[in-house]
């Protein structure tokens, strides 16, 4: 096996009897860092530092990583203006935090038959979103409701 010291030193290819006296010695463990490789790395190391540090590393990386998290604001076909304004806000708020918006228009009924007021209140959405959003999805029809997927837009933040 390759034997590599506890300060990174070199010690060449040994044989494991050696290698497991000279970890003994030190007082620290044998620890095979690359089984794969031909002939396997052995590290002189103490043990449970190693355990320590490579959880801590888990640990980092885990709470580096962004979840993303996808909101959703529904609409009906006769909204109010006040209400229209209060949700694209609301919708401005959950971009601004990173999430992805799932915007739905619910269509009750005979509503249905008038899916061109939803493409209106799609495109009034668009235009108060204008410069803010990337369409990942753009409005379109599944069963009664209307779905259009938006997030943030990378160069805006």
């Amino acid at each position: 096996m390759r034997l590599v010291g506890e300060n990174g030193e070199m010690h060449g290819v040994v044989n494991i009897r050696e290698a497991l006296d000279m970890a003994e010695r030190a007082g620290l463990d044998l620890v095979e860092i690359s089984p794969n490789a031909v002939p396997p790395v052995c590290k002189i190391l103490d043990f449970g530092k190693f355990k320590y540090e490579s959880k801590k590393r888990l640990h980092e990386a885990r709470k580096k990583q962004k979840i993303i998290v996808l909101k959703e604001m529904k609409f009906k076909p006769n909204i109010s203006i006040g209400d229209f304004e209060t949700k694209l806000r609301k919708i401005k708020e959950f971009l601004k935090d990173g999430d992805k918006v799932k915007i739905s228009l619910w269509f009750k009924g005979r509503e249905i038959l008038h899916k061109e007021v939803g493409q209106e209140l799609f495109k009034r959405i668009e235009v108060g979103l204008e410069g803010l959003v990337k369409i990942d999805q753009h409005a379109k029809m599944e069963g009664k409701q209307m779905i259009m997927i938006v997030s943030p837009d990378i160069k805006v933040q």
